[in-house]
């Protein structure tokens, strides 16, 4: 309503039947045929600029009311903890415009959308493996007809190893996920737990497929016979969730894929050494021998040789047992630990994720 006046006294009075906005956009424009906004600058300046800095000096003076004071002031209630109740409803104050459970369903079905259309990540969470497990299904295809010993414990130990490693790819994928998701957290969309819950409900399984069919595979070439699948399939998977944790932690915490993968070196080279095939109790020193106590390698790895060798004949088994120093009784120790490893990496990862990394304002 001020502005026609306003122009009028810079001396550009409005056109009879002229449309005000189209007017002053042009007279605003620069390069347009009615282009005054030079003009119109310095009348601000000369007019109107000392007013406003003094308007914005007093209201940057004065505080206002925070968000939740505005809106517990809509409901005439004083600012507190408490829920204010609407109509009979309970309504409290949150900066997330819906619960998380809707958060959690959106984000599910947009991840399962994306995943969907990337043909590119489902072939190599569930493609490749398969591609793997045909591969070296074929290099150990029929060990489980030779006699119990070092070609066994290779087998296994390779098998593990490929386990281990499937998740590690995948981290630059999470780093780029992550990048997004702070700026969209950032604005309140959702929680950084919505997110990692509907990441570990899609990426997880699809991951686990490939690795269980991968298994199956191997084994189905291995010639093993069939009651020392539960245990062999068990393991591995077991290995894998413990790995598959533990490399989403480091990309959490790792600002690029470059670092991630310096950080997760370390911790697959303990696993890989201390786990009776390449260190021993026997040859290690005995300040590192805690670390066989939490390689979860370790215990795969000996539930399985273990299970393996019982219709091994008490030669064989001496050969294998007494080098590695592998000994009934440690399953449930080992799954204990490999839980609670689980458990720890995940824990990490939300913390990673909520207090790192978060973008600048």
């Amino acid at each position: 309503e001020q502005a026609p006046t306003y122009m009028e006294n810079c001396g550009y009075p409005l056109p009879t039947r002229e449309n005000p906005a189209d007017f002053f956009l042009d007279l605003l424009t620069p390069g347009s045929d009615l282009d005054a906004s030079d003009a119109l600058v310095a009348a601000f300046e000369r007019k109107q600029k000392l007013d406003l800095a003094k308007v914005v000096e007093e209201a940057l003076i004065k505080q206002g009311p925070t968000i939740k004071q505005m809106v517990l002031a809509t409901y005439q209630r004083p600012l507190q903890d408490k829920p204010v109740v609407v109509a009979g409803k309970y309504i409290r104050v949150n900066p997330y415009a819906v619960s998380f459970s809707s958060q959690l369903s959106v984000l599910l079905k947009r991840r399962v959308r994306l995943t969907m259309r990337d043909l590119g990540a489902v072939g190599m969470q569930i493609g490749m493996p398969i591609g793997f497990g045909v591969i070296w299904g074929l290099l150990f295809g029929g060990i489980g007809t030779k006699a119990y010993g070092v070609q066994t414990l290779l087998f296994v130990f390779i098998v593990l190893l490929m386990i281990s490693l499937q998740s590690l790819p995948l981290m630059q994928l999470l780093i780029d996920e992550r990048t997004i998701m702070k700026r969209e957290t950032s604005e309140r969309l959702y929680t950084e737990g919505a997110h990692i819950l509907s990441g570990f409900l899609v990426t997880v399984p699809l991951c686990l497929v490939g690795a269980t069919l991968q298994i199956l595979i191997i084994y189905a070439f291995s010639q093993l016979p069939l009651e020392y699948l539960p245990t062999v399939v068990g393991w591995v998977l077991l290995l894998f969730l413990t790995f598959d944790g533990m490399f989403s932690a480091v990309a959490a915490a790792a600002p690029n894929g470059n670092q991630a993968m310096i950080v997760a070196v370390p911790f697959l080279a303990m696993s890989i050494l201390f786990n009776g095939l390449v260190i021993s109790r026997a040859s290690a020193p005995s300040y590192l021998l805690w670390v066989f106590d939490v390689s979860p390698m370790r215990y795969a790895l000996q539930a399985i040789m273990l299970r393996l060798g019982e219709s091994a004949t008490e030669e064989e088994k001496a050969g294998v047992f007494r080098v590695l120093g592998f000994t009934h009784g440690e399953s449930l120790k080992g799954l204990v630990v490999i839980v609670c490893m689980l458990f720890v990496f995940r824990v990490l990862q939300v913390l990673f994720t909520k207090y790192m990394h978060n973008p600048q304002k």
